[in-house]
């Protein structure tokens, strides 16, 4: 197993109740959540946050994507990483 944090990729997906708006490797993700933002890394600990209101920020091998996303949650298992968002778009 790789040292967290290390640069490997993990599975993301970004969801919202009218599509899939990303899914694929990442190598960093910063999600808004309810209380503060949260820094997402290859090894993080299993974890559910409510998601806040803000910019959720996707650094992957082919560069930076940006997001807005309100209400929801990520959950955090196994590197894999998803954002349920009640409300998301591409910004």
């Amino acid at each position: 197993m790789a040292v967290p944090g290390s640069g490997r990729p993990f599975t993301l997906s970004v969801i919202s109740p009218e599509r899939k708006l990303f899914e694929g490797e990442a190598k960093f993700v910063v999600v808004p959540a309810f209380d503060g933002e949260l820094g997402i890394l290859y090894g993080h600990a299993p974890l559910m946050a409510l998601l806040g209101s803000g910019a959720l920020r996707v650094e992957t091998t082919a560069g930076t994507r940006r997001f807005r996303v309100s209400g929801g949650f990520v959950q955090i298992a196994d590197n894999e990483v998803a954002v349920v968002s009640e409300r998301a778009e591409e910004a």
